[in-house]
C-alpha cells in the first residue's frame, strides 16, 4: 500500500458504519481524452461518478461517447458546471456567478447552460448544479430555482441558502486541496483524507479535476479506489445521495 493511504485504511478500520463516497468531477468539455481515461479507470472497478459538464464546452462528440458509456452500463452522473466557466469578478476570487454579475446576466446564462445541456443529454442530465469555483452570490438560488434546478453542489465551507428548497450535495476532500497556494504532499492529503473518513456520518464528497490528472496522479487515485474496495466502501452518485435525503426529509 501507498504511505499516503496508511492513515485513511486505519480510518476505514476504526469505522462502525460503511462509509459512502460520491466522487465529482470538474470541467466536462475539457481536456477529453484524460476524462476519458478517468472514466475508464471507475468503469475498470465499478465506481460511479458524476461529472460536472461546462454547458458552452459540450460538443457532438463528448455527448456521443458519454451516452455510449451510460447505454453500456457505467455509472456516470451529469450535471451542470455552471455556462462557460469564465470569471465575471472585477477583483477578489475567480467566479462565473458571483456578486459583481447582476441577477438578470446570471439567470440568463443558467438557463441558456441548461437549454444546452437538455437538449445534448435529454433525461440523462440530472437538475443539479455546480457553480465553477465552488462559489457563487447569495442570490444564485433563486435563479437555479426558476431555471429548474433543484440542487447544488459546492464544497462544505460554503454558506446554506435555503436548504428545504435547494438542497445541497457538498464536498469535503479536494484532489488537488492546497494551503496558502501550496498544494498539500500525499501524507498531507492522506491525512485529512483519513480524518474526514473518520468524522463521516453521511456520504463523503471528493472533487476531482481530471484535465490536471496525468498518469502519475490517476494511478493514485486508482490506489485509493482499489483501497475502497478493499474495505467495502460504498460509492454513490450524486442523485442518489440527494434521492436519500429527499426520502428521510418526507
Amino acid at each position: 500500500m501507498n504511505d499516503w493511504l496508511t492513515p485513511v485504511a486505519r480510518a476505514l478500520d476504526r469505522r462502525v458504519t460503511p462509509l459512502e463516497v460520491f466522487v465529482r468531477d470538474d470541467d466536462a468539455g475539457w481536456v477529453d481524452e484524460r476524462l476519458y481515461a478517468l472514466l475508464d479507470s471507475c468503469a475498470a472497478r465499478q465506481w460511479p461518478i458524476d461529472l460536472a459538464v461546462i454547458p458552452a464546452a459540450v460538443h457532438r462528440r463528448l455527448t456521443v461517447e458519454l451516452l455510449r458509456r451510460r447505454s453500456g452500463g457505467a455509472a456516470i452522473g451529469l450535471h451542470q458546471h455552471g455556462f462557460s466557466h469564465a470569471n465575471h469578478e472585477v477583483d477578489g476570487r475567480p467566479c462565473e456567478f458571483g456578486s459583481w454579475r447582476p441577477r438578470e446576466a446570471q439567470q440568463r446564462d443558467i438557463a441558456k447552460g441548461r437549454t444546452l445541456l437538455l437538449g445534448s443529454f435529454g433525461a440523462a442530465i440530472d437538475p443539479i448544479f455546480t457553480p465553477p469555483w465552488n462559489r457563487c452570490a447569495p442570490f444564485t438560488w433563486q435563479c437555479l430555482l426558476d431555471s429548474g434546478l433543484t440542487a447544488i453542489s459546492r464544497d462544505r465551507t460554503a454558506a446554506p441558502f435555503a436548504p428545504e428548497r435547494l438542497p445541497e450535495c457538498a464536498i469535503h476532500v479536494d484532489w488537488f486541496a492546497r494551503v496558502k497556494g501550496t498544494r498539500l504532499a500525499p501524507v498531507e492529503w492522506g491525512e485529512r483524507l483519513a480524518l474526514e473518513v473518520s468524522l463521516a456520518t453521511a456520504p463523503l464528497g471528493l472533487m476531482l479535476h481530471h484535465a490536471g490528472m496525468d498518469r502519475d496522479e490517476l494511478a493514485a487515485f486508482e490506489s485509493l479506489l482499489r483501497l475502497f474496495a478493499e474495505k467495502g466502501v460504498r460509492g454513490m452518485l450524486m442523485r442518489d445521495v440527494l434521492a436519500r435525503r429527499k426520502a428521510v426529509l418526507q
